[in-house]
């Protein structure tokens, strides 16, 4: 990200300009998250969230503008530790690793609430703009520059604009997922990207 924080320091600062308890923020994040994966969406409110991480409501409400604000920023903080970002290697190489961990982590908890919390965006505001904002956008962004750095050396043969390429490809696995027309396998998710970035041979 431009301000060189990671993810979870961001959100320790509040992303409306209020200062944070770094550790009180950790553990918001922590008990909203194990709520959703345990005990499902429905039973995951601000009350619950407030008594499994013993902290006022009022210190919830002063940090977060909504209940699904929260529960993305939630997933988020999750996200960086299941699903990384790659920071190091080649381009093809840092897709492939973060095409493959995230496969993976579909396949349990993650998946299931990854699914719930955009189903809760949808059904609460109508639109997912919301979970895009605070939560694919700053992913996306930082995939769109390691593609875009892939074209420019030359060890993605991949044309056009680096936002078609990256949705062809996590587009595809989301979409496979959703509704299970054949099992997501790393032998999926490594030919996807093949066809999809035509990486160099030595790449």
């Amino acid at each position: 990200m431009a301000s060189g924080k990671t993810q979870t320091e961001e959100a320790a600062t509040g992303r409306r300009g209020r200062p944070r308890s770094a550790a009180t923020t950790a553990a918001i994040l922590e008990g909203a998250y194990q709520l959703m994966a345990t005990t499902g969406l429905a039973a995951t409110t601000i009350d619950a969230i407030a008594r499994h991480s013993n902290v006022s409501k009022m210190t919830i409400y002063k940090w977060w503008p909504s209940r699904e604000a929260l529960l993305i920023d939630a997933f988020l903080d999750q996200a960086s530790r299941a699903v990384p970002l790659p920071e190091t290697g080649s381009p093809v190489a840092r897709i492939r690793r973060h095409v493959a961990t995230y496969v993976e982590a579909l396949q349990g908890e993650f998946g299931r609430v990854q699914l719930a919390v955009i189903s809760e965006c949808i059904s609460k505001t109508s639109t997912a703009e919301l979970f895009y904002e605070r939560y694919l956008g700053l992913r996306r962004s930082k995939m769109l520059e390691i593609i875009a750095a892939g074209q420019k050396d030359g060890s993605i043969g991949a044309p056009g604009v680096p936002g078609d390429i990256y949705d062809a490809i996590y587009g595809s696995l989301f979409y496979r997922y959703v509704f299970g027309i054949k099992p997501l396998t790393p032998a999926y998710a490594r030919n996807l990207v093949n066809l999809v970035l035509r990486p160099r041979t030595d790449a």
